[in-house]
């Protein structure tokens, strides 16, 4: 555990924790299920274009495998049975279903640059691509922006669908070992040690891309200094606050469409 989130878990003692798991397919099953939960979530808040977007979740034996949604399918529709395992050169080892092409490419090259990484999410959510068409990196000019403070990156590049694993390990440089990347004329990706973690990460980042935008469509937004935009990441950008931040959403998508579980 960091720094960063034994300072956060000194300021919620008494809330939830992340579990722990006897077995590995217990652990296997609950990442599953976090990941359907956030397929949904991804579905219900606007984050589809059409096929495109994923979110992967490492498999806790076959740690060179993830789970992946399934080419093809609405974000809105995926249950846990239809997830698939695809191993380190992009096979299904387990799932009917195919995997998409630019899933593959990017997720593998990232799962393999950062072992810590546990979930990995993209999708062309709107405000994430309107920023990123303007080259631009959030900053931090809200609290909730500060989580991203000096903890993203820029891929300032754009060739084309990303099919190409040497593209791949570039997306994976421009990440570093920050949370988030924003990939120039495309997207948002967000990673972190728990699917929970990756999936706050990225719908708040996008919320944040928004509020940027709206923010200086109507003038020029006053900057939070850099001494309190550092204290405000420790306080609200660690791995354990993202994990904090997604568990209402989790309830909510669950009690709402308990179907994804199946």
């Amino acid at each position: 555990m960091t720094d960063t989130d034994t300072f956060f878990e000194a300021a919620i003692a008494g809330l939830p924790q992340p579990p722990t798991f006897a077995t590995l397919d217990d652990e296997r099953l609950h990442r599953k299920r976090r990941l359907a939960a956030a397929l949904r979530l991804f579905g219900k808040f606007g984050f589809e274009e059409g096929v495109a977007g994923h979110i992967t979740a490492r498999d806790p034996e076959l740690t060179d495998h993830f789970w992946v949604n399934p080419f093809g399918m609405s974000f809105k529709h995926i249950r846990v049975r239809d997830l698939v395992l695809v191993n380190h050169h992009g096979t299904v080892v387990e799932g009917g279903l195919a995997v998409n092409e630019a899933a593959f490419a990017i997720h593998s090259q990232v799962h393999l640059a950062r072992p810590d990484v546990v979930a990995a999410c993209h999708s062309h959510s709107i405000h994430g691509r309107a920023l990123s068409a303007l080259g631009d990196m959030l900053e931090p000019i809200t609290q909730d922006a500060c989580a991203f403070y000096k903890d993203h990156g820029l891929f300032d590049d754009y060739t084309g669908v990303v099919t190409d694993l040497e593209e791949g390990k570039r997306i994976a440089v421009a990440l570093g070992a920050a949370k988030a990347v924003i990939l120039r004329n495309h997207g948002l990706l967000t990673v972190g040690d728990t699917v929970d973690a990756a999936a706050w990460w990225f719908i708040t980042m996008e919320r944040s891309c928004q509020v940027q935008l709206l923010a200086k469509a109507a003038g020029e937004p006053v900057l939070i200094d850099p001494d309190s935009a550092a204290l405000t990441h420790q306080q609200v950008g660690g791995s354990l606050a993202g994990w904090i931040q997604f568990q209402p959403l989790y309830e909510q998508i669950t009690r709402e469409q308990p179907d994804l579980l199946d």
